[in-house]
């Protein structure tokens, strides 16, 4: 009960911050709409809706990793924090507060995308479950991974890392873009490690009905998922410790 209560006390302040609310949800759009413009133009097979929309899915999750840290590294600065740290919540519960509300952020966004997509061009499938379904890793990865960073950071180092060094990873090692396997080298390498290019094609493989392609990829995301969240509960514990 008290887990439920925290997480609906962060719900409440992240419907709050209307603005950010919207660009995290709607700026992967305009991505979208911006992209699928120039394929109209200029074919090109990755920018193909039923390619592009899991990318500009998962590519949109960063966001969300600003706004996970953001959140928390604010909360970390109040006196509410200081408060319910004299709470009988244990650190674990804290991170699962936050990772609860913004889920359904997470599936707000993802949705949207798809919902947008199909005028332009994507089919109608029951595929499309499936690809939210499989998204529901990275969803955690990437809430996780900036938990991580507001555990650790202040609100002004969180905006220049998930803001900044983030979103930029995201960018140009998921294969949204383009074919890392054409840079090849230590950047496949480096890509193919990470786990921002298997969440992609995990979702691409869920929307064109390759079952047999997702979990290879999909391990990779629910692994990084899991050993992120372990990690930010102990950073999180650690900094608990020291602010106490």
């Amino acid at each position: 009960m008290r887990l439920l209560a925290f997480a609906s006390r962060n719900g409440k302040e992240i419907l709050r911050d209307k603005l950010t609310l919207f660009f995290g949800i709607g700026f992967p759009v305009v991505l979208l709409l911006l992209l699928s413009a120039i394929q109209a133009n200029v074919p090109v097979t990755l920018f193909a809706v039923e390619n592009l929309t899991p990318g500009i899915a998962v590519f949109g999750l960063s966001f969300l990793a600003l706004f996970s840290g953001l959140l928390i590294a604010k909360d970390r600065t109040t006196a509410l924090m200081q408060r319910l740290f004299t709470s009988p919540l244990r650190p674990s519960e804290f991170i699962f507060g936050y990772i609860l509300p913004l889920l359904p952020m997470a599936v707000a966004q993802s949705i949207l995308c798809f919902l947008v997509a199909l005028p332009l061009g994507l089919s109608l499938s029951p595929r499309i479950l499936l690809v939210l379904a499989v998204l529901l890793p990275a969803d955690v990865l990437f809430i996780a991974l900036g938990l991580l960073c507001g555990s650790v950071f202040n609100d002004k180092q969180v905006g220049g890392i998930c803001g900044a060094l983030l979103t930029n990873l995201s960018a140009w090692l998921s294969g949204t873009w383009f074919d890392v396997s054409l840079v090849g080298g230590v950047f496949e390498t480096i890509a193919d490690l990470l786990p921002f290019c298997h969440a992609v094609e995990a979702g691409r493989a869920a929307l064109c009905g390759n079952f047999s392609g997702i979990f290879p990829h999909l391990w990779w995301v629910i692994g990084y998922a899991a050993a992120l969240s372990l990690i930010a509960i102990w950073a999180f514990t650690k900094k608990l410790k020291s602010d106490a």
